[in-house]
């Protein structure tokens, strides 16, 4: 068969056939990782991975109507805390915030009396140059 011979409304249900199996292959396999990353007990995993396993419409259907709202909440936990150790990483790579906050922070010092106006001065001068 030709490309020319290929009717524009069959391309189109073949895209469409293809995304849906595409997304359906994705749903399964989240619902795999999140059966396995749940705080169920190891038997009740086992039943959903061979349920999810031998009838794999049904199976889905039923875990994400039974277990929607938690899947969600661990999804959701999950990329708060990749968001948290990304963050801490970026901040400890970073080091100190620069020399604005050097000079605020001896300005704080300063003023609470811990160090003189002329240490201030010296340290402010270390800190431009």
């Amino acid at each position: 068969m030709l490309a020319y011979d290929y009717p524009l409304l069959g391309a189109f249900w073949t895209m469409l056939f293809l995304f849906l199996w595409i997304a359906w292959i994705m749903l399964l396999f989240h619902v795999i990782v999140d059966i396995f990353r749940s705080d169920m007990s190891g038997f009740s995993k086992a039943l959903w991975a061979i349920f999810v396993i031998i009838v794999p419409w049904l199976g889905v259907l039923i875990y994400l109507i039974a277990n929607g709202d938690n899947m969600a909440g661990r999804r959701i936990d999950s990329a708060q805390q990749q968001q948290a150790e990304m963050d801490a990483y970026i901040r400890s790579a970073a080091g100190t915030g620069g020399t604005a906050d050097e000079l605020a922070k001896l300005a704080e010092l300063k003023n609470s009396g811990l160090i003189t106006a002329d240490e201030f001065d010296r340290e402010k001068t270390k800190l431009l140059a």
